[in-house]
């Protein structure tokens, strides 16, 4: 799935050095060092672009929605030109993008809504490598409506799906599939869009978690097949907001909990309340950001944003080898989720012998290297993996990661790890 919207070549995309001076944030030191900041998969550095937009809009546009005078105007027209940005960072139409808190909220309401036509007898597949947040919402519907969930299992050895366990757990009773498209514990790349023709071939909907794919390659909702998908600003240089992507017929026909006034039509009838308009308008400044490191050849903005993803991914590809076989050579240290040249994102996971996720955590942020611990709401990778109370070291590369930043990475852990 790691494809290109236009040919690439690597002379054409913004070296590394030059996006690391578009974030005000790499300039922080901890204990007289330069930070680096490998949490990325939790929540990436922000561009300064992307700051100045929101403050833009909070100073100079602030104002609720379709109302007749200039502020109100302005508000309308930059919340429609970020539903244009962000349908093309997924291959959508600009009415097919709702906004939302974040991917969790979005999807508990998106399973409500389709939950109230379900009942006993009806079956929902969810997969043991996902983040709880394409867990529970579906989870939530066995109380309240009665269905079955199915769950798919991780294979402990590759840390990928099993495919044949899926297969089977596909029925004419099955009414919904949720996969992630990459594992944000792991790393693994799921290949959704056959799991989706799977689910079509059974005559089921499908739900697709992108939050930890969308900052590492183009998505394409067209060659998905999804008839929804979900993903967080924040993850890919943004803000802290949600956006689902929806079929429209397949909004429209959604029993939605809302608002009797609330327009019945996609995507607003998903959107409810007074939406983050500063945060929206961030997310459409940090798809622009990504358009822009494509480099000096222009065209459209979805073309620009599949040279940038090829650029990101021969990079990323670059750094998580580095990052995977140092790790490999340090005594004491565990890697989980597929090794490099197997479809996933630059993160990798890992364990040091004898010391806890956090006190590892703990050991390198005192070198200013910051990483995520724990389960990450990956719950049940984490318990499969035999770790629920010593949890998981987790280190992702994002687009302003260097070489030099792994090797510091590498080189901590190795004092971290036993003797």
């Amino acid at each position: 799935m790691m494809t290109t919207a236009a040919p690439f070549r690597p002379g054409d995309a913004t070296p590394t050095a030059t996006i690391r001076t578009r974030f005000p944030a790499l300039r922080r030191e901890h204990r007289g060092r330069p930070v680096a900041y490998f949490d990325g998969p939790g929540g990436t550095q922000v561009p300064e672009l992307v700051a100045r937009a929101v403050a833009d809009y909070l100073i100079h546009h602030n104002a609720n929605t379709h109302w007749r005078y200039p502020t109100s105007e302005e508000t309308d027209r930059l919340l429609a030109q970020a539903r244009e940005a962000v349908a093309d960072l997924l291959g959508a139409e600009p009415g097919e993008i709702v906004f939302g808190a974040n991917m969790t909220t979005l999807a508990f309401h998106l399973g409500r809504a389709l939950g109230r036509r379900w009942g006993p007898g009806d079956e929902l597949v969810v997969t043991e490598l996902d983040h709880h947040a394409n867990v529970a919402p579906w989870r939530a519907l066995e109380r309240e409506r009665g269905v079955t969930v199915r769950s798919v299992p991780l294979d402990l050895e590759t840390g990928e799906l099993d495919w044949a366990a899926l297969e089977a757990a596909l029925s004419p009773r099955t009414r919904l599939l949720a996969i992630g498209a990459a594992s944000n514990a792991l790393g693994t790349v799921s290949d959704v869009g056959r799991a989706c023709a799977l689910a079509r071939a059974a005559g089921a909907l499908s739900f697709v978690d992108a939050v930890h794919y969308a900052p590492h390659a183009v998505v394409d909702v067209r060659a998905i097949g999804c008839d929804f998908l979900a993903c967080s600003a924040y993850k890919f240089y943004g803000p802290h907001v949600g956006v689902l992507y929806g079929r429209r017929d397949r909004v429209e026909a959604l029993d939605a909990p809302k608002l009797a006034p609330a327009p019945e039509t996609a995507p607003e009838r998903l959107e409810t309340g007074t939406l983050n308009h500063e945060g929206i308008v961030g997310a459409a400044a940090a798809v622009e950001f990504l358009a822009s490191l494509a480099g000096g050849a222009g065209g459209p903005r979805r073309e620009r944003l599949g040279r940038t993803f090829a650029a990101l991914h021969e990079r990323g590809q670059a750094l998580v080898q580095r990052l995977w076989d140092g790790l490999g050579g340090i005594r004491g240290v565990t890697r989980y989720g597929p090794p490099p040249g197997r479809p996933r994102t630059p993160t990798v996971s890992f364990t040091v012998a004898g010391r806890s996720s956090d006190k590892v955590a703990v050991a390198l942020a005192d070198e200013a290297v910051f990483v995520s611990n724990g389960d990450f709401y990956a719950t049940t990778v984490v318990e499969r993996l035999g770790l629920a109370s010593e949890g998981l070291v987790r280190a992702g590369c994002a687009c302003y990661t260097t070489e030099e930043e792994v090797d510091r990475l590498i080189e901590a852990v190795g004092r971290v790890a036993p003797t």
